[in-house]
């Protein structure tokens, strides 16, 4: 994606520390800039406003951890900005039904000069698709129960699949290979990094920075990109910075280069070039599991209904998103055009209250809803990452549910602690954190199937009989096919209140003293330091 200028004024908002589970739409050039203008030997400060948290790629799952994995760490392939699929660890590959075979460049080394093998690939994805590993990637970007072979006279990496996959390339185009030292002993790569791509870590200082040296001779990027370009960093800082102002003051000076500003401050920045993604912005999850009072449909149905959508995709966006009409957005998105509005049960009040009294909830004294002698409390979270926005429209939401007699224990957190409580089996009936993926069958894992307590990454334990039904036809579909089939099975989640997606918006990235492409974080190719 190139790097676009924004018009003087244009009123900006973005997503800033989301959970993006695919959409790394890369591209092997910068923007437009004369090389004249490009800074040799300098560094490139990325501002993060959360941590990063696991370092190990295969074990993280948030934006900022898919983001920084991508400096260290080489996929099989890359995505460009217009959704093809480009060489990048793998020179070639195909699918012939079920069976996926890459075959990979005979160059390519880790940072400390070993091989890179076909056998190390299958290792990486072997480790992912073991459910005993915890790994969220699986079922994601690696089709659950597929197996595979190497053959390392060949350098061909074969995946025989259980079920069909329609996208499984573009998947595996998020699944970034650590080298062998790094696979024999995870903790290694906990404060270090190996692997063969474009940087390796210097230092990691948690809550604070994190510092990688560009790699000398690196030649196997997004369609062979290197990193011997002119402006091309020395060094990249990625600096924690959670508060928006400061992480905007610093850009505006020129003391960092990129960051991702979401709530108010980002008007400041409308003379800054910016590159651009549509991602979901206000996006909610309720736990189904047993013990849980949203396990109950009427609960669910009833908090939804109390809520003006319409007002709080206006507020969680400030002012400048829409109200969300499918689960995958993330550009290059092959499936674009669905609409599930028209599947949300009738808002206001008085459904809300008609709903839990139907279920056998009564309202006491008190104006708390209660069922069995129990009071109707739920315990809400939302990251703090989405900005003055998204602290609005959950304030919002928190004064529509205590109207309707609900008691709200709220609390924000920053999108690496509020990943761990999703996946790590947390007190939690709510979390608002969007999960933004580019293809719909990259949701399968997260929204059917096994649940976290069965070593699955169904974080709500959700069990739609429709959503399964849907995707099992999609799923043996061929690419946008089944794009239609897909729809159907996000409505499906809708319906059941399964899932709360209500606002869109674009994510800018903002440059200052720098150019580069990507749609959802800065492409490490693809970065020129510029005067």
């Amino acid at each position: 994606m190139k790097i676009r200028h924004l018009t003087p004024g244009a009123r900006i908002s973005a997503t800033l520390g989301v959970i993006a589970v695919g959409a790394l739409a890369l591209s092997g050039c910068a923007g437009d800039g004369a090389s004249a203008n490009y800074v040799e030997g300098g560094t490139f400060v990325y501002a993060l406003g959360t941590d990063i948290g696991s370092l190990d790629p295969a074990l993280g799952v948030t934006s900022a951890a898919l983001a920084v994995g991508q400096y260290a760490y080489d996929p099989l392939v890359h995505l460009d900005e217009d959704g093809k699929i480009v060489a990048g660890l793998a020179k070639d590959w195909k699918v012939d039904g079920t069976t996926v075979t890459f075959t990979l460049r005979d160059d390519v080394t880790c940072a400390d000069g070993a091989k890179f093998t076909a056998t190390t690939a299958k290792k990486n994805l072997d480790f992912i698709g073991d459910p005993e590993n915890a790994s969220p990637l699986l079922g994601a970007f690696v089709p659950v129960g597929a197996t595979t072979d190497a053959d390392d006279a060949s350098g061909t990496l074969t995946l025989e699949l259980a079920a069909p996959s329609p996208f499984v390339i573009e998947a595996l185009s998020n699944v970034v290979m650590v080298c062998d030292n790094g696979l024999e002993d995870r903790t290694s790569i906990v404060t270090a990094t190996d692997g063969t791509g474009p940087f390796v870590l210097d230092e990691a200082v948690a809550n604070d920075h994190y510092t990688y040296s560009v790699r000398e001779g690196y030649t196997w990027g997004p369609d062979g990109a290197t990193t011997a370009e002119k402006g091309t960093p020395a060094k990249v800082e990625f600096r924690v910075i959670p508060n928006e102002t400061t992480a905007a003051n610093l850009l505006v000076s020129g003391d960092i280069n990129a960051a991702q500003i979401v709530g108010p401050d980002a008007a400041r920045l409308a003379d800054l070039q910016a590159t651009s993604s549509q991602l979901v912005l206000g996006e909610g999850w309720f736990n189904q599991a047993p013990d849980r009072v949203t396990a109950d449909l009427a609960v669910r149905t009833a908090l939804v209904q109390a809520l003006d959508l319409d007002a709080l995709a206006n507020v969680a966006s400030s002012g400048t998103g829409k109200r969300a009409t499918q689960l995958a957005v993330v550009d290059p998105a092959p499936c674009q055009g669905g609409d599930f509005t028209a599947a949300f049960p009738d808002a206001g009040v008085e459904n809300a209250a008609s709903t839990l009294e139907e279920a056998g909830w009564a309202k006491g004294s008190d104006g708390i809803y209660a069922k069995d002698g129990k009071p109707l409390t739920i315990a809400f979270i939302h990251d703090t990452a989405l900005g003055a926005g998204g602290d609005a429209a959950a304030e919002l939401a928190v004064t529509a549910w205590q109207a309707l007699g609900v008691t709200v224990n709220a609390s924000g957190q920053p999108t690496d602690q509020l990943a761990g409580i999703m996946f790590g089996g947390g007190d939690w009936d709510l979390v608002w954190e969007p999960l933004n993926v580019s293809t719909p069958d990259q949701l399968v894992g997260y929204l059917s199937g096994p649940t976290l307590a069965d070593g699955g990454t169904n974080f709500a334990s959700i069990d739609n009989a429709d959503y399964t039904a849907a995707t099992t036809e999609a799923m043996g579909m061929v690419g946008t096919d089944g794009c239609s089939t897909w729809f159907e099975a996000e409505t499906a989640l809708v319906q059941n209140v399964d899932v709360l997606a209500f606002a869109n918006s674009v994510l800018y990235t903002y440059a200052k003293n720098a150019e580069f492409s990507g749609a959802t974080s800065p492409d490490p190719t693809s970065i020129r330091l510029t005067k």
